[in-house]
């Protein structure tokens, strides 16, 4: 059975092409390597012994994603990874987050909603919750008005597919709402490998511990919680990535109670990021040279999952623990160097 993995080549989508293969799908990347490497491909082979189908364009041409669909008429599936994800850089260039991560999504919906049936499984983000009311958050959270254009495509992506599966009946439709993505495969083969300054915790953590960054920053510690830093639930990208293979196969079973639904994926435990610090220098003895600034612009305080729904009708649950986690983070640092 071939599937497509667009963003095939990033951090959750080379974790996810890994999964896929393991469980004998044939996968097929497409990635214009904006924020990843072809150099990804040969990690995927030495873990799996195969090497995905890569076709490298840019999924805004309408024209060669039309192409690409008339040449594989055979995808039973489509995992859609393919966006711009930095919340600073959508504040900044709002037309380029709109473009990327909407434009991309509906020239594939159009594609799909040409074929007798098909299978669509869309990455999305707590971030549409914003600050919620309630925590852990449930998928019933009222979806808060976005504090980024990053975030507003998400919601926005969406209500597109939604609305699409309404009408149409021949595409199945689930999108995962995932906490926050940490780790690297165990063979540190592969991992996150950021192009530039890390807008996300670990990989700066990381690059600060060997050498690459001189000091990390905490953003506030006069937050309402036990230690005063922000709230967050990591969850080990295999497990994630794992999480993406069952909802694929719900919907290739016909075993979704209706043609589009939402999953929460996360551990549903929340970390402090003192506790995450505390973590990584236990897993690596390293000390870190961290500082304690103030508070960032946008920042929630809390935010973690209620997985209830995940465990019970994906019968999905995460496996790795916070210094798993980091310790494959670690070991994936350690090889890429600095």
């Amino acid at each position: 059975m071939k599937i497509l993995v667009t963003g095939g080549l990033g951090f959750i989508g080379s974790h996810t092409v890994v999964e896929l293969q393991n469980k004998n799908y044939e996968v097929v990347i497409i990635d214009n390597c904006s924020n990843s490497s072809p150099d990804v491909l040969q990690g995927i082979q030495s873990i799996t012994g195969k090497k995905p189908i890569f076709e490298q364009f840019d999924l805004r041409d309408k024209e060669k994603v039309q192409d690409f669909f008339s040449r594989h008429h055979d995808i039973e599936g489509v995992i859609h990874f393919a966006a711009s994800k930095a919340v600073g850089e959508s504040v900044e260039k709002p037309l380029l987050y709109y473009e990327n991560n909407l434009s991309t999504l509906v020239y594939i919906l159009q594609e799909l909603t040409n074929k007798v049936s098909s299978n669509f499984i869309f990455s999305s983000s707590c971030t549409v919750y914003g600050q919620a009311d309630e925590l852990p958050i449930t998928e019933n959270a009222p979806v808060k008005v976005a504090e980024s254009p990053y975030g507003n495509t998400k919601q926005i992506g969406e209500e597109i597919i939604r609305d699409t599966c309404k009408v149409n009946s021949n595409l199945k439709a689930i999108s995962l709402r995932y906490f926050n993505p940490i780790g690297a495969h165990p063979s540190a083969e592969i991992g996150e490998l950021p192009i530039g300054v890390p807008q996300n915790l670990i990989p700066f953590i990381t690059q600060t511990a060997i050498g690459l960054r001189e000091q990390l920053s905490v953003f506030g510690d006069d937050y309402p919680t036990s230690d005063g830093t922000c709230i967050r639930d990591y969850i080990h990208v295999v497990d994630l990535a794992k999480a993406h293979v069952v909802a694929l196969q719900r919907l290739i079973e016909d075993k979704n109670s209706s043609n589009y639904d939402v999953f929460n994926v996360g551990t549903g435990t929340g970390s402090t990021v003192l506790e995450v610090i505390q973590s990584f220098e236990k897993v690596s003895e390293q000390k870190l040279n961290y500082k304690i600034v103030g508070r960032r612009e946008g920042d929630i305080t809390a935010a973690y999952a209620d997985t209830t729904k995940a465990n019970n009708e994906l019968g999905w649950q995460s496996k790795s623990s916070l210094d798993d986690s980091l310790r494959s983070a670690w070991k994936w640092q350690k090889k890429v160097g600095n």
